[in-house]
């Protein structure tokens, strides 16, 4: 007998419905016509095993107790789905081959895992278990996965990561929250004070963004702009270039602020001969925008619908399992598998006919152009969000289910459209001795750029829409003007008037969740250490794709940040955890370094103990930190939530555990759990003892 162990009911009724009929359906699975069954976790069905269960010592919140780290691992299962484990137990005892249909990503990997390796599967039923991996819910996709099954064993970098992962939050975050948790109530804080590797420097970027705009001073700057005219009386406008002489002058962003000196710039060049000194016209273009992760979605849909990222995120969940028109969305890929290539005539028909409006002001999509998107060698585990071969139905959608699809529909068109064309022409002129440049650019053929044409309350037209979807800074920023008229170089022109621009420096802006969002991704933009961010220039990120709207939620529900308007700020609260809090754990660079260490592991250039044993060390000084002074920050601060005595046990795993790094599953918490055929995988029961704590993590991080 096979049987598919999937990640949810769902998956499990999507896996069935194409295994030969009549079904059985039984309690907590689905049998076939040949006698192979479909059964399905909840989520995790499994997990980490409360500091208690080590030591009953543990129960009790004490600083001398701290870092406790397990010499093994236990897992234990989760009260509410005891009856789909003992199912699980039941139907793997039975089979002669297992699949895990986990979802495909490093901890659809584990959850799967971790049940096969709880059960006690060993020997030859292990070693020949087989990897589905499944990204598009409709059957016909299903049967394709079905097809192309592959060994379990290629995945245990996979699920070594995510159980490594899985074990230093838990590690971090417990001891972290119980070591400030205590020391806030010295100094009258009764709340619990909730510290996690992702979440508190997620909470770090967001209380100094508010401090910077609190403490900013504004400074007039000033630009000075030359409006010229040819021998024709055709006008254009260039604008001033500061020389080395200036710099005194200026600022660290090159803004003059000397307004003495740039009055003095208008009047040297006002009805002054001008000439024309360096002209380049250049042809360029533009591919078209890559199909949609998770997180770039969010981005765009935070900045175009007002949706916070889980909206976002429970959005597109809807349009995976229920509707079955997406693709898989837990996804951090833009790109696409190659072979994927040859499916591309039945998704474009399904787009067309149930979206036509997204062709309305281009020609129709050619199936056989290939844009940069499809590439195999950036692939892995999921590729890009993009619509399926089955015909939406928008009226059957709701608002923002309909305005989701549309936008991965069109991102998804854009492969087959050509490049964006336009010209590029760039002009220095030289007045008195003064630089001064301007550019323009003019539309050639627009290309796929014709899909972002004007909707109903939309953009104007076709190039400016584009633009701003795709971020185009030029056009932002207004680097161009409209148009020039026809130059030569070394033409001589004329300087009518100069002008002097009087402008503010402006704050830096309140976090969005569009731009919060973008500065998880992009995390290297804010890490302090150069060296570091040299490194996480390709592997940076805070949190995963599936984590941040989750982490983001967490935040608000603990009262650590809130809402004013569109702009997310930080609470007094939140403020003195972090002004209470060593830099270290308030800034992203040793988590991000964490997730470059992770993913590593994924393409095995880290070892689990490589990961682990400096973690160990790091967590060792961080409590001593903790324990030398009073978090004074907090002084004065009622806790919001959260309090010891309304927690089970610990009271770690609802007050700290949960989010430290965020689950898998928005506002879930972190996954927990061992790898079933992992190297790492140790889930015998030991009891940690209570003295000794540096002692214990050095043995803990040999054994595991």
């Amino acid at each position: 007998m096979i049987l598919y162990i999937a990640e949810k009911p769902s998956l499990g009724r999507a896996i069935a419905d194409v295994l030969p009929k009549p079904h059985k359906k039984g309690d907590g699975f689905i049998e076939d016509a040949q006698g192979n069954c479909v059964s399905w976790c909840v989520g995790h069905l499994l997990e980490q095993a409360e500091p208690d269960a080590y030591n009953p010592e543990f129960k009790s919140w004490k600083f001398e107790h701290l870092p406790i780290v397990p010499e093994k691992w236990q897992l234990k299962p989760k009260a509410a789905t005891r009856s789909q484990l003992t199912v699980l137990k039941k139907l793997v005892k039975q089979a002669d081959t297992l699949v895990n249909a986990g979802d495909p990503d490093r901890e659809g990997q584990l959850l799967v895992d971790e049940v096969i390796a709880y059960l006690g599967v060993t020997g030859d039923k292990l070693q020949q278990t087989q990897r589905l991996l499944i990204s598009d819910l409709n059957p016909q996709a299903v049967k394709r996965a079905l097809s192309q099954l592959r060994s379990n064993r290629e995945f245990i970098p996979l699920s070594t990561s995510a159980l490594a992962r899985s074990r230093a939050d838990w590690l971090y975050g417990m001891n972290m929250t119980r070591a400030y948790t205590i020391q806030g109530k010295k100094v009258g804080y009764q709340g619990v004070l909730s510290v996690g590797r992702v979440q508190t420097p997620l909470l770090g970027l967001i209380v100094r963004r508010d401090e910077e705009i609190a403490n900013f001073q504004s400074k007039p700057f000033y630009e000075v702009l030359a409006h010229l005219v040819t021998d024709k009386d055709q006008a254009f406008t260039a604008k001033w270039q500061p020389s080395e002489a200036c710099l005194p002058y200026m600022d660290e962003e090159g803004r003059v602020l000397a307004k003495g000196l740039a009055q003095n710039v208008v009047r040297r060049i006002t009805d002054k001969p001008a000439k024309v000194t360096q002209l380049s016209t250049k042809d360029k273009q533009q591919n078209p925008p890559l199909p949609y992760s998770l997180s770039a979605l969010q981005i765009d849909a935070a900045k175009r619908f007002g949706m916070s990222a889980k909206d976002v995120l429970d959005t597109c969940q809807n349009l995976y399992e229920r509707h079955k028109l997406i693709t898989y969305p837990r996804s951090d890929s833009r790109y696409l598998p190659t072979e994927q290539h040859g499916l591309a005539s039945g998704v474009l028909a399904a787009i067309m006919g149930g979206a036509p409006e997204l062709v309305a002001h281009a020609e129709a999509p050619n199936p056989r152009l290939k844009s940069k998107a499809w590439d195999d060698k950036k692939v892995d585990a999921h590729h890009a969000i993009i619509p399926t071969e089955k015909q939406p139905n928008l009226s059957g959608l709701s608002q923002r289910e309909r305005q989701l699809y549309l936008h991965i529909a069109r991102q998804y068109l854009a492969q087959f459209y050509p490049a964006y064309c336009y010209s590029e022409t760039a002009v220095e002129v030289t007045i008195e001795g003064g630089l001064f440049k301007t550019k323009a650019k003019q539309d050639k053929s627009l290309g796929w750029r014709l899909l972002f044409a004007r909707e109903e309350n939309e953009r104007k037209d076709a190039s400016s829409a584009a633009s701003l979807a795709q971020g185009d800074k030029d056009a932002e920023e207004g680097e161009y003007v409209g148009q020039l008229p026809p130059l030569t170089l070394g033409q001589v022109l004329h300087c009518h008037q100069g002008e002097l621009v009087e402008k503010q420096t402006q704050p830096p802006k309140a976090f969005t969740d569009a731009t919060l969002l973008s500065a998880m991704t992009g995390i290297n933009r804010y890490v302090t250490d150069p060296e570091i961010r040299k490194i996480l220039k390709e592997t940076d990120g805070l949190g995963t794709e599936a984590t941040r709207a989750g982490i983001i939620e967490l935040l608000f529900k603990r009262g650590f940040i809130q809402r004013q308007g569109k702009s997310i700020v930080a609470t007094e609260v939140g403020k003195g955890l972090i002004n209470s809090l060593p830099l270290s754990a308030t800034t992203p660079d040793m988590t991000a370094l964490w997730e470059a260490s992770l993913n590593g592991i994924c393409h095995k250039e880290i070892s689990y103990q490589g990961f682990m044993q400096p973690l160990l060390g790091t967590l060792n000084n961080l409590i001593e930190n903790a324990g030398a002074q009073l978090p004074s920050a907090l002084n004065g601060l009622k806790g919001q939530g959260f309090k010891r005595a309304a927690t089970k046990k610990s009271g770690y795993r609802k007050a700290g555990a949960r989010g430290a790094a965020g689950g898998k599953k928005a506002g879930t918490g972190p996954k927990k759990g061992n790898a079933s055929n992992s190297a790492a995988a140790s889930s015998t029961s030991t009891t940690a003892k209570p003295t000794a704590p540096r002692r214990r993590a050095n043995k803990a991080a040999a054994q595991a």
